[in-house]
């Protein structure tokens, strides 16, 4: 019995140690941009022109998710809100050419692949990496995914990526 409920413990503090180095991301600027930032901060962190697409609801979580696409800035935000309408709060981050933004690590658009894993080594899921293509620190629950065209970063996103 002991036994058991010594087994049952470890998996307990491994399963939250992931949850906690996870959860991190959660922090990381992009920028001056992070998640959670409200839409009245977003309006003065981005100056380029916003397109917003339209409210969805979705099912899984019962929220209102939009996109708002800052095109000549290379950023492309998921927002959501507990109700329609409701002002909204950034839940991911996603960064492309002509994006100059640079992560708390100083890794940006254009940066290499040796440069990410140096930057974020001890947060490297080697699971849901591929080499050349996807370098993942965290989780894709939620956490920095960075994306490779011939040996630099032609993305970056924060958040979670899969539910």
């Amino acid at each position: 019995m002991f036994k058991q409920i010594l087994a049952a413990i470890i998996v307990l503090a491994s399963a939250c140690s992931f949850a906690l180095s996870a959860d991190e991301f959660f922090e990381e600027p992009i920028g001056k941009l992070r998640l959670g930032l409200s839409e009245v901060e977003v309006k003065k962190a981005i100056a380029c022109a916003r397109k917003r697409g339209p409210e969805r609801l979705w099912g899984a979580d019962g929220a209102y998710h939009q996109k708002w696409v800052y095109a000549d800035c290379g950023i492309t935000l998921g927002m959501v809100s507990e109700k329609k309408g409701a002002p909204k709060e950034v839940e991911s981050i996603t960064v492309v050419s002509p994006s100059d933004l640079a992560t708390k690590s100083g890794i940006r658009i254009g940066s290499t692949e040796h440069e990410v894993r140096k930057a974020y080594a001890s947060h490297w899921n080697k699971e849901d990496s591929t080499p050349s293509k996807t370098f993942v620190a965290g989780s894709v629950y939620g956490g920095l995914m960075f994306d490779f065209e011939t040996g630099k970063v032609s993305r970056i996103f924060l958040g979670a990526a899969a539910e």
